[in-house]
């Protein structure tokens, strides 16, 4: 933990919005989307327009550049903490394409009233983070801001033919996911002073932990993985329902088997929800078909935005105990959740 004065305000009153929460709504982002120029390029493999991960761009014939660009406000109070998940949560998109991170450059908003040793622990965070993963911080931009951002754009590669997007899932596939659910409504609590201090320290280790080793394995090659990608800003449910879109299929999730963390099903009962998550389900609800009944603060749960969340993965289903003993093997733990078949582009929850 960093040593931060204690008349500097805490780093979450700074922020209007938590992590990916602050992201723009999905039918604001869809809307602007649309408004702009189709790109043509053949070079350019992967685009803005299958709502991917990170854009591909294609060198040679072995080639290709997976790039991304990911920052947002405070999740958390501790300035390195924050840093450090900033930095995980950017490189994530690298790796939900199946490639490999070569370097980052950092990007910084800060308000000129903190003091510069918060801003020196937000750094350090993120460098020691690059450090786990194995590469560089080779530059980077910084502004002045009166809300507080950190993030980084992240340069990769992967073979032209070895990419993995969210739209080739295929019919029998079994869906893996390797994080439990409920960082958007955990960092609101935190904001709020409601989250319990077990809470705090299980969040703050998830949204900190590096997708990398999960990514490694689902590009291995050791078993077929027919789509990927991570679970971030538009919550469970709206990266399933990118996935059921891209395949032109329907995603069902069994509820019962989607991981939570803990505290986050009674934190959403009393309300404690994100605004983001608010818009997710508002936005994917009219895709999704809910059991009758199914409470409110359930539906919440699901399209609750994540920070760092795990990756989600579209695996054949005889692959599915491969794919898990590998997984294992590595220290990712993961879920099957689900599954895609045959019908109309959409979710179902059972």
């Amino acid at each position: 933990m960093s040593a931060i004065p204690n008349a500097v305000p805490r780093l979450t009153s700074l922020s209007a919005c938590a992590g990916c929460a602050a992201k723009l709504r999905p039918d604001l982002l869809g809307e602007l989307l649309a408004g702009l120029p189709k790109v043509k390029s053949k070079a350019a493999l992967v685009g803005f327009d299958t709502s991917d991960d990170a854009a591909v761009y294609q060198l040679t014939k072995d080639l290709a550049v997976v790039e991304t660009v990911d920052f947002f406000p405070p999740v958390l109070d501790d300035p390195y903490a924050y840093g450090q998940i900033a930095a995980a949560n950017a490189m994530s998109d690298v790796w939900a394409m199946g490639g490999k991170a070569l370097f980052a450059l950092n990007l910084v908003a800060f308000p000129k009233e903190l003091p510069v040793s918060m801003l020196k622990a937000i750094l350090a965070g993120g460098a020691d983070k690059a450090t786990e993963a194995g590469i560089p911080i080779l530059g980077g931009h910084s502004v002045q801001s009166p809300e507080p951002k950190y993030g980084m754009a992240v340069t990769g590669v992967v073979h032209p033919k070895k990419i993995l997007t969210n739209a080739g899932g295929k019919a029998g596939d079994v869906l893996l996911l390797t994080k439990p659910v409920g960082t958007g409504i955990a960092t609101t609590a935190l904001k709020r002073g409601l989250a319990s201090s077990a809470l705090v320290k299980r969040v703050t280790a998830q949204m900190a932990a590096l997708n990398q080793a999960a990514g490694e394995v689902f590009a291995g090659g050791a078993f077929p993985v027919h789509a990927l990608t991570d679970v971030t800003g538009f919550g469970l449910l709206g990266h399933c329902l990118e996935v059921a879109r891209g395949a032109k299929l329907k995603v069902t999730l069994e509820l019962e088997r989607v991981p939570l963390l803990p505290e986050i099903a009674a934190l959403a009962e009393q309300g404690v929800v994100p605004g983001g998550t608010k818009a997710n389900l508002a936005h994917a609800q009219r895709w999704v078909r809910f059991p009758e009944g199914l409470p409110e603060p359930i539906r919440h749960v699901l399209a609750d935005a994540q920070t760092n969340g795990g990756l989600l993965a579209a695996v054949p289903e005889k692959a599915v105990p491969r794919a898990l003993r590998a997984l294992e093997k590595k220290g990712v733990e993961a879920w099957a959740i689900g599954w895609i078949s045959k019908g109309k582009a959409g979710v179902e929850v059972v």
